[in-house]
């Protein structure tokens, strides 16, 4: 087997693989509960960060075996398998609008990814490093302090998380790849540590993103923020360039609008869910009206007709003393009046 069809059976495993951890990370946050840091405590989502590490070990691989514009693209193709494979694994289906989303959000992004050529390898410096660390921590902690405090939906809180996720996860492949050029030099210690944070964190926020926002928005935001964040740091630190010049920077943009397009696709269709869901448990729906199935609906009986102000003369009104426990004995003591007809 050469080395090209080696490079792509194993990007096409490690996709498999992170498809299969986000499965299981998914299916933790459905069924779980407690804090941020339940699911620590829980083997099955340890399975996840398994499947997860096997893919990123098979996906270091398939780089040393390929080129980079063929290994990249082929990692987009994670959601895509997802679909099928928590319909296959867990019975969750996906509607026209989810399978519409998670290929065009693949598409773009593999497009994007094509586009970007690749400069001379080398590695960050001192105070490029710290820049870069505090900026993304930054932007992680703001997109994570959003989520959690200021968004109430579902659907967007996960997709934040997600971006948050993304965010810590390309970071931490842009210290990856200064540490594997710089491990000769011996100043990897700033790198490493970012590497463990960074990676944990992302761990952490791609698992809380899943927690009751289902399955396909949160990956696909996750699957494409993860590389877009890791091109921009090579293209303004790297000196990586777009190729075919101002032709390839069109398309690339075209690429990143077609890719963001699949990601609003996505968490449309994940509202829609929410909003099915509200309406069949009785709760309030997304614009505040009441659920259409599964509540109790009070019965609305028409009013009486009024009565004709010409029929008025055959009301009767009782004058008299009333009629109580202790005169139920003694007879009636009450007498009809009859009240004059009405004349206008």
């Amino acid at each position: 087997m050469s080395s090209l069809a080696l490079s792509v059976l194993l990007s096409l495993v490690s996709a498999v693989a992170y498809a299969a951890g986000a499965i299981v990370q998914e299916r933790v946050a459905a069924t779980g509960g407690g804090g941020a840091f339940a699911p620590l405590r829980d083997r099955v989502w340890w399975a996840a960060v398994a499947l997860n590490g096997v893919g990123a070990l098979l996906h270091v691989v398939a780089l040393a075996c390929g080129p980079l514009s063929l290994v990249q693209p082929l990692g987009a193709l994670t959601i895509v398998f997802a679909l099928p494979m928590a319909a296959l694994l867990v019975r969750r289906r996906a509607g026209a609008t989810a399978w519409r989303g998670a290929v065009m959000a693949a598409a773009g992004l593999s497009g994007l990814l094509a586009l970007t050529g690749h400069a001379t390898s080398h590695a960050l410096r001192g105070p490029e490093q710290l820049v870069l660390a505090g900026v993304a921590l930054g932007a992680v902690a703001l997109l994570a302090l959003v989520a959690t405090a200021g968004v109430r939906r579902p659907a967007v809180r996960s997709v934040v998380l997600a971006g948050a996720a993304g965010i810590a996860f390309g970071v931490a492949s842009v210290f990856i790849k200064t540490v594997a050029v710089a491990w000769t030099s011996g100043t990897v210690l700033v790198g490493l540590v970012a590497i463990a944070v960074f990676a944990a964190a992302g761990t952490l926020l791609s698992q809380a993103a899943y927690r009751g926002a289902g399955l396909t928005a949160p990956l696909a935001t996750v699957t494409v923020a993860n590389p877009v964040v890791a091109a921009v740091v090579g293209i303004t630190l790297f000196g990586e360039r777009f190729r075919y010049g101002t032709a390839g920077t069109v398309l690339a943009l075209g690429c990143a609008v077609v890719a963001a397009g699949g990601l609003v696709l996505l968490v449309t269709e994940r509202l829609g869910a929410e909003r099915n869901g509200a309406a069949d448990d009785g709760r309030p729906g997304a614009d505040g009206g009441p659920g259409t199935a599964g509540a109790p609906v009070p019965v609305t009986r028409p009013l009486p007709p009024v009565l004709p102000l010409e029929r008025l003369d055959r009301v009767t009104f009782a004058t008299g003393n009333p009629v109580g426990p202790r005169a139920a004995g003694r007879g009636p003591t009450v007498r009809p009046v009859r009240t004059p007809p009405f004349r206008p």
